[in-house]
């Protein structure tokens, strides 16, 4: 979907770059050998979890979906809640351009993602399986805490609220 066409798009055109509380999700990948899946973003030039913001009409599970096969052309299915990472220290973005968001993220995790990784240079420059100890230095500092909070969540079993 074009970002001039999205919820996020449309509201842009009202309030300009001023901060935005958004509901969204962040997906941790993950194979049978326990890498997880990264992609090198074109705005940021780091290395983030796919996910993204929550459409009008769509469920959080759906926009877990979705954000996947845009960014990944991976299909997944049945993502499982992990956690929620909602401290505004560590959610609030500045974009290139100057857009800035607050975002609320549910965190799921899914294992064997359907399908070949392709992606929309637009979003994503590069895709990459990582393993959790030996992960790019170059990284969203979210992304980073969520993989963090998976881990956690792996070995406790509880949900993680970050």
């Amino acid at each position: 979907m074009k970002f001039s066409q999205s919820y996020l798009g449309k509201l842009r055109k009202i309030v300009g770059s001023r901060l935005v509380l958004l509901p969204g999700a962040r997906i941790v990948m993950h194979d049978r050998l326990g890498r997880v899946l990264l992609e090198l973003r074109s705005d940021f030039k780091r290395w983030g979890l796919p996910g993204g913001h929550q459409e009008a009409g769509d469920s959080i599970a759906e926009t877990a979906i979705r954000e996947v096969f845009e960014e990944t052309g991976l299909k997944i299915t049945r993502p499982q809640v992990f956690g929620i990472a909602s401290d505004p220290r560590h959610e609030t973005l500045r974009f290139p351009n100057g857009d800035r968001t607050q975002t609320v993220s549910i965190l799921f995790h899914v294992r064997k993602p359907r399908g070949e990784p392709k992606f929309n240079p637009g979003e994503t420059l590069q895709l990459g399986w990582f393993a959790l100890d030996d992960l790019p230095a170059n990284m969203m500092p979210n992304s980073r805490r969520t993989l963090k909070a998976f881990a956690r969540y792996r070995r406790t079993g509880k949900a993680q609220m970050i």
